[in-house]
């Protein structure tokens, strides 16, 4: 008979790190912390350091041929999490850089042993440890003695009940024939990726040991809270869902702020749907999410408005403007042009779980591309689908806004790129009559649900979006742009 050991897991204190990580950090591991130059690596370590420590928990910071320790506690403690009360306490600081420069590693070894010893630390980070192997004396002799250093270094604080981290500058080829891997229990490795004037960040779990972790890169962005994650991965099926809904029970209809369309969904949009209203600029689309946000307050449903307009444009209308007084919607709107959808979708739902909002308007999609990073336009799909899956986990209503100004002659006129993320769309349009431009509006599907077939013409009034109560009568192609079309006997 055996017994399976139980590794115990630590809360790393860095907002998405541990859902990479598969729960958090193996307690007792040997791990490594890679990245260049100004990726982040020596601020988690102290994000991580100063959300673990503790009088019970002490944690002891080896400096090398790095910042000095003054210098590095007057930066590091611009960062929220970082807490004086703590420095000198139970958390100790270690200049390592004479010893290192005797040249002598079996000394290095001895004055963290002693160091070790006299703390009794449950965390042990050094910085840099790339320092260390740059001493190591060139030919078999001095990588025989750097491997004999780091495999007793792992010994040591395996049996000291340590949980360790080695901060370096490490390329990946480096890393593949460092003898530190043999001994490493996980390696984290940072890294940024320019692209014209934006900077991404990037981090991949390359090797946890006991853990089944996130694979791939992961954005996150340096704050004034430290690192901040974003993992890629979509939120878990909410509890409806999982059981199953009986195909007799029809869904709970909401308004949408425009009576003809509601007309045209059979009653209204099906609560928790995304609605995606495409048509060419001019068309109304803001004005439909507009009414939508006032359909939900006047519910008592809390709205929030996403938009990417810089300036917020839009709350020059006065009904926006004052719902927004009101306190009835929440704006989010991002300052930065290197947006990646990761912050957008994080930014959006922390404002869901602060308001309790039930209704989304994001508009547009269109602009979204004008202020991402490079790095992320081509994840687009990927992101935003990412984002109304987590909408739809909390139950939200939203409604999508996105313009098309193309000329479309065959009635298909969606986006390739966002037709099947969204459970329902409407598409608007223009066309030329008798020497007029003229609007029209169709429902194109409705996940689950019924809905007109309907073309219908709409007009733009002081009201909102007027809509026919019947269908249009119109011969030949309608959906194109400027087509000409003429009307039926």
């Amino acid at each position: 008979m055996s017994d399976k050991v139980t590794l115990g897991k630590l809360a790393t204190g860095v907002p998405g790190l541990d859902v990479l990580l598969g729960g958090g950090l193996n307690e007792f591991s040997f791990n490594l912390i890679t990245g260049a130059p100004g990726c982040g690596k020596t601020t988690m370590a102290h994000q991580m350091m100063f959300s673990l420590a503790s009088q019970e928990r002490r944690a002891l910071f080896f400096t090398v041929l790095g910042e000095p320790p003054l210098k590095m506690l007057r930066y590091q403690q611009q960062y929220s999490f970082f807490d004086m009360e703590k420095v000198g306490t139970c958390i100790r600081y270690v200049n390592l850089a004479s010893d290192l420069r005797a040249g002598d590693f079996n000394g290095v070894l001895e004055r963290i042993t002693r160091e070790v010893e006299d703390f009794a630390p449950s965390l042990v980070f050094v910085d840099s440890f790339r320092s260390v192997i740059q001493t190591a004396r060139n030919g078999n002799e001095g990588m025989s003695d750097l491997q004999h250093f780091v495999q007793e270094l792992g010994t040591r604080m395996t049996s000291w009940m340590a949980t360790t981290f080695l901060i370096g500058e490490y390329q990946h080829a480096d890393i593949e024939a460092n003898p530190i891997m043999t001994v490493a229990d996980g390696m984290i490795m940072l890294s940024q990726f320019h692209e014209r004037h934006a900077v991404v960040r990037k981090i991949r779990i390359v090797k946890m040991r006991g853990q089944a972790h996130m694979a791939g890169s992961h954005t996150f962005r340096m704050t004034g809270d430290g690192l901040r994650i974003y993992p890629r991965l979509l939120p878990p099926l909410s509890e409806d869902r999982l059981q199953g809904t009986p195909l007799d029970r029809d869904p709970a209809r909401i308004p949408t702020g425009t009576p003809g369309l509601d007309d045209l969904l059979y009653g209204g949009l099906p609560q928790g749907h995304s609605l995606l209203a495409i048509g060419p600029t001019g068309c109304g689309k803001t004005i439909m999410g507009t009414r939508f946000l006032q359909a939900g307050a006047r519910e008592g449903e809390h709205g929030i408005l996403m938009c990417f307009e810089k300036g917020t444009a839009r709350l020059r209308n006065a009904e926006l403007a004052e719902m927004v007084r009101a306190g009835h919607v929440s704006v989010v709107e991002s300052r930065m042009i290197d947006l990646t959808l990761e912050e957008l979708e994080d930014e959006l739902l922390m404002a869901i779980d602060r308001t309790g909002a039930r209704r989304v308007v994001i508009d547009s999609l269109s602009e979204v591309t004008l202020y991402l990073a490079p790095e992320c336009t081509r994840d687009l799909r990927e992101g935003v689908f990412r984002m109304l899956t987590s909408l739809a986990r909390r139950g939200v209503s939203v409604l999508v806004t996105v313009g098309l100004d193309e000329q479309v002659t065959n009635m298909n006129y969606t986006r390739p790129d966002m037709a099947y993320i969204t459970d329902a769309i409407v598409g608007m349009r223009y066309a030329e009559v008798d020497g007029q431009v003229r609007k029209y509006i169709a429902v194109v599907k409705v996940r689950g649900s019924g809905h007109s077939s309907d073309v219908r013409e709409y007009r733009i009034t002081d009201e909102g979006i007027e809509i026919d109560p019947i269908a249009a009568p119109v011969n030949g192609v309608l959906f194109g742009g400027t087509d000409r079309v003429n009307y039926g006997e």
